[in-house]
């Protein structure tokens, strides 16, 4: 087990914040992307906050990402448009392309914003935590790099594509919304990367080794980068779907033409939002239809006595609780690696 080291949220938002400025970023994204990384530590998901946050500074040095770089509105049509992210800073560029999702669904009931030309998000969920808090499902997605072989191929061909459905509390404010939040690989190329570096093997066989066999060993993935799909055929197909949707709705790159770049950028993403007050507008209606629904969940027997059965995101509300009183735990490395930055 790698080392570890305790920090707050504060102490990480700082950290985020010192070193984006100094990149170049303007006051209100670095605010902005500086909350997001500590958010996502926060929630126990540090493959995309802390752990990413150094490879993000060298995207920036290296040119992948333009920090100076505004979203350009290219076509609008009733509840949907079209923004190109000219290589922006992925987090800056979804949470804008979300908000005009939102604000698409409080004009039409649903809004859907697509977007080519970005670079990655990190943890897509947290457009989807968006969304659930102004009151709307979200639903949203991206395609990558190839990092899987399409169901019964040799070759690396497909994205791991992460796909991220939220759904509000309706009126039980102080409980996180449903959130899923999954890529269509049984693991992220991130999390296998985490197992690989802490000599962990993988709960569940999560990509394929050298011989093409499927394997627990992080480190084996790590050398083939051959992810092993989500539900096998069906998460391949999935994600062939999905990249496909992305691309003709943006008008932008395929995970085939994505993968052809020296670097992984030029991304296309999906969000949606659908406000509820406008199609569903009975709060009392709609609160009780999900906490029914997590009430029958919630009352399914365990296979082990003191590990319940939860909806998706419902661990998240004990993930914050004890950040905030416990500390957010970080590996020792990568927190010193961040703080040199």
């Amino acid at each position: 087990m790698a080392e570890r080291h305790r920090v707050t949220f504060d102490q990480l938002v700082s950290a985020f914040d010192r070193t984006l400025r100094a990149a170049g970023f303007s006051a209100g994204h670095s605010s902005l992307m500086s909350r997001i990384f500590a958010e996502s530590t926060r929630d126990g998901v540090h493959s995309h906050g802390v752990n990413r946050f150094p490879v993000f500074i060298e995207s920036v040095r290296n040119g992948t990402v333009k920090v100076d770089a505004q979203p350009e509105k290219l076509h609008a049509f009733g509840g949907f448009e079209r923004w190109d992210g000219h290589r922006g800073a992925g987090i800056v560029n979804a949470n804008f392309a979300m908000s005009r999702a939102i604000a698409l669904a409080a004009e039409h009931g649903t809004g859907c914003v697509a977007l080519r030309n970005t670079n990655h998000w990190m943890r897509g969920g947290t457009y989807g935590l968006q969304a659930a808090t102004a009151g709307c499902i979200g639903i949203c997605w991206s395609n990558t790099m190839a990092l899987m072989p399409p169901w019964g191929g040799r070759e690396v061909k497909v994205g791991n594509n992460p796909l991220i459905i939220a759904v509000p509390r309706g009126t039980n404010r102080d409980e996180p919304p449903l959130l899923f939040d999954g890529s269509m690989s049984q693991f992220s190329m991130g999390r296998v990367q985490n197992a690989a570096r802490d000599g962990e093997l993988l709960p569940a066989d999560g990509g394929y080794d050298e011989q093409g066999v499927p394997t627990r060993d992080a480190s084996q993935i790590v050398r083939t980068r051959q992810l092993l799909p989500m539900g096998l055929w069906k998460g391949s197909g999935l994600a062939i779907m999905l990249d496909a949707i992305g691309a003709l709705l943006a008008a932008g790159k395929t995970t085939p033409e994505i993968t052809a770049l020296p670097r992984e950028t030029d991304m296309t993403q999906v969000f949606i939002a659908m406000a509820l007050s406008r199609v569903a507008p009975d709060e009392a209606a709609r609160h009780a239809i999900v906490e029914g629904l997590l009430r029958d969940l919630n009352a399914t027997a365990p296979f082990v006595p003191d590990e319940p059965v939860m909806a998706p995101g419902q661990r998240m509300a004990e993930r914050r609780r004890r950040a905030g009183t416990e500390g957010i735990f970080v590996d020792a490395e990568i927190w010193r690696q961040v703080q040199a930055l």
